[in-house]
């Protein structure tokens, strides 16, 4: 898709299918091709009794005066109010465009009458070519009966902004980003048949070296040599091969970051078997990993000026006479005991195998994401991922990259009275606590394997969902890509 930043005269002079105005509640249309164009809107506005609330569409087909102007219909996409206008409203608004151009099978358009926030104007931007992009994704691989006449969206004229910016860059770094988010997507909703851990840690190393990204994938016997107990107790029931994949992007400096995401491929809960409603999902339940890749991969394409190491545990957690059984004690490769109370709790236990293995690059800090506890969903529902580690500074960059991307993060209490919780009679510790705080405890047991700068994301309630909802579709979010890639932005300055 081509997004073009123009003048108002220069759009006048080019041929597409669809003007598309934003009408703010109370204001109607500002801006226009024409001021003949602009009140034909605005008294249609008015008398199809058009509230401009936020979301609403209405269209205007074929009217004469339009031939002059080379389009055959406006788009009128309600932005509401504008003194609650801000970044995210655009993303909303941009996943508007796109959308309703698939639905209407636009392959051209033109933007018009678009306020920025007043507190950055550049972030309203981009957010708004963020949300047109995001808007078009769609998983239909295994769809076997494809629609006949689909049109894409090919062209997208932005009316140029009163700020100054470059916006070119802005553009081509917002589609770099959003092909991240796409790839993680499509690893997301890939089945688990399909997604194995050797499938995702062949198309990984694939796609990083395209982009000189050092991959390192440790098999079995390798992990069992390093002492990677941990990791292997989740493997030994199922038959699909573990891989513990290691990602080396070095974009410049002394310092390494890393990220690590944790990649169950699929999640039965082993002996502590789950139940069977919505056992489908668990395929999401790798969704961590598939964000660490995809912004290991961004990072590389976008050549940001840090050195970050992405580690992603990939493995099934399923039931079987050679699995984990509750009970059992494992050693983890930095030498803390673990009791294995309850096998449904492994997300966790790859985890910490992963935070060990981080050390060894003397990380400036540590940010670990995984689909952990349903309890995080219980606290905070389907609109943020909980938020939790060892050091202040790193949550405020977290929160701060957070509200500028919408991926939103709540923070929630990480204090020493929760060791307490996972204390156990046989062992350094249990993986599991009581039923109260489980996401806190989750968080409480990792800490336990680091000695470095670390932060914990839980996107448990995130990661995925079955409800549309404007620049997110069904299935696999992506969550976390976007929240990196700006994490790593900012570093790199």
């Amino acid at each position: 898709m081509d997004i073009i930043v123009k003048s108002i005269n220069e759009i006048k002079k080019e041929k597409f299918d669809v003007l598309v105005v934003f009408s703010y509640e109370g204001e109607g249309v500002r801006e226009s091709v024409s001021d003949s164009i602009k009140r034909l809107v605005n008294d249609f506005i008015n008398s199809e009794r058009f509230n401009s609330k936020f979301g609403e569409i209405i269209v205007i087909n074929g009217h004469p005066s339009f031939k002059r102007f080379g389009f055959s219909k406006i788009l009128i996409i309600g932005a509401g109010k504008k003194d609650n206008f801000d970044s995210e409203g655009l993303r909303k608004l941009g996943s508007l465009i796109s959308k309703n151009a698939s639905k209407y099978k636009y392959s051209s358009v033109a933007v018009l009458n678009i306020d920025y926030p007043k507190k950055d104007k550049v972030l309203g931007f981009n957010a708004l070519v963020e949300g047109i992009l995001l808007g078009t994704y769609k998983f239909d691989k295994f769809i076997s009966k494809k629609e006949e006449d689909i049109v894409e969206l090919e062209k997208v004229f932005i009316v140029k902004p009163k700020f100054k910016a470059n916006f070119e860059e802005i553009i081509e770094f917002a589609k770099v980003v959003v092909e991240g988010v796409f790839f993680a997507r499509d690893l997301q909703n890939l089945p688990s048949n399909i997604a194995t851990p050797t499938y995702i840690s062949n198309v990984a190393k694939e796609e990083c070296e395209k982009v000189g990204v050092r991959v390192k994938v440790i098999d079995r016997k390798e992990a069992e040599e390093m002492g990677m107990n941990l990791f292997l107790a989740v493997a030994k029931g199922s038959n699909e091969e573990p891989k513990f994949l290691v990602m080396e992007y070095e974009g410049g400096g002394d310092k390494w970051y890393s990220i690590i995401g944790k990649g169950i491929t699929f999640d039965t809960g082993g002996i502590s078997l789950k139940p069977s409603d919505r056992m489908e999902e668990m395929k999401f339940d790798m969704s961590g990993a598939a964000s660490v890749i995809a912004t290991i991969i961004t990072l590389a394409k976008l050549k940001l000026k840090v050195n970050v190491v992405g580690i992603t545990p990939l493995t099934e957690n399923m039931p079987g006479g050679r699995a984990t059984k509750p009970g059992d004690i494992v050693r983890g490769m930095g030498g803390v005991y673990v009791e294995i109370i309850n096998t449904d709790a492994e997300g966790r236990l790859i985890l910490a195998d992963a935070l060990e293995y981080a050390k060894r690059y003397k990380p400036e800090f540590v940010i670990d994401i995984a689909t952990l506890t349903g309890a995080c969903v219980v606290a905070l529902g389907h609109e943020a991922a909980g938020l939790m580690g060892n050091d202040d500074t790193l949550k405020s960059i977290i929160k701060s990259s957070s509200q500028r991307t919408f991926e939103r993060v709540w923070e929630l209490p990480l204090w020493d009275d929760y060791d307490e919780y996972i204390k156990s009679n046989f062992a350094d510790v249990k993986n599991v606590g009581n039923r109260y705080g489980g996401a806190i405890t989750a968080a409480a047991f990792l800490k336990k394997f680091v000695d470095y700068k670390w932060a914990h994301l839980d996107i448990a309630g995130v990661a995925y969902t079955d409800k549309e909802k404007y620049y997110i579709q069904k299935g696999g979010t992506g969550f976390g890509v976007r929240l990196f890639v700006d994490v790593f932005k900012n570093l790199s300055k």
